[in-house]
């Protein structure tokens, strides 16, 4: 039975997932800044925000391997019970070509697929999408793409020393009838949950 045919258990799995095992659980932080276009500008909105990983694999492309962590986050506006914010996806760990990747929707209409190079010991790493790339994209529904058209997103992980990790994304907007692009920016830092 060779790594395309065995069942792999948790911990095996976690073995497998480089730079993303440490991720692997649940996690919670309350000090998130969103920075969001509002009416007459930007605007700053403080949040607090749960994350869930999943460890999944391996996922088999031909001769391509992935391992990885299936992922849920959900934000909400700090004081508030209600969400503002809510993300599906895939974290994957492609060992053999040090990619890693993440693949997420969210229910306003945007699919990202998002991709960076990394070692499997990183403890920082980043990973980008473009709008028309054929690999790693960006996807709309129309009422966005003409309004507020994603041209770019960035994202930035730091893992630290004292069991959390922190993150900083920039998603960039094309608004229309606006020549500048809008930098929408989120970051937080979150602990392991108990």
């Amino acid at each position: 039975m060779d790594v395309f045919d065995k069942a792999v258990g948790d911990e095996d799995i976690l073995s497998h997932l480089g730079p993303l095992a440490v991720l692997a659980g649940r996690w919670e932080g309350d000090s998130g800044i969103d920075v969001a276009l509002g009416r007459n500008g930007p605007v700053q909105t403080a949040y607090r925000e749960q994350m869930l990983f999943e460890p999944v694999g391996p996922v088999v492309n031909g001769p391509q391997l992935l391992y990885g962590l299936r992922y849920a986050t959900t934000a909400w506006p700090s004081g508030c019970d209600e969400p503002f914010h809510e993300e599906v996806g895939y974290w994957l760990w492609d060992a053999s070509a040090g990619l890693v990747m993440r693949c997420f929707i969210v229910p306003r209409g945007v699919a990202i697929n998002a991709g960076g190079e990394a070692s499997a010991a990183a403890t920082a790493f980043s990973m980008q999408a473009t709008l028309a790339s054929n690999t790693f994209g960006i996807l709309s529904n129309p009422f966005l793409d003409k309004a507020f058209r994603t041209v770019c997103y960035d994202l930035s992980i730091e893992v630290h020393d004292d069991a959390s990790f922190s993150y900083h994304e920039d998603t960039q907007l094309q608004i229309h009838g606006q020549d500048v692009i809008f930098h929408h920016t989120d970051q937080n830092r979150l602990q392991r949950a108990a």
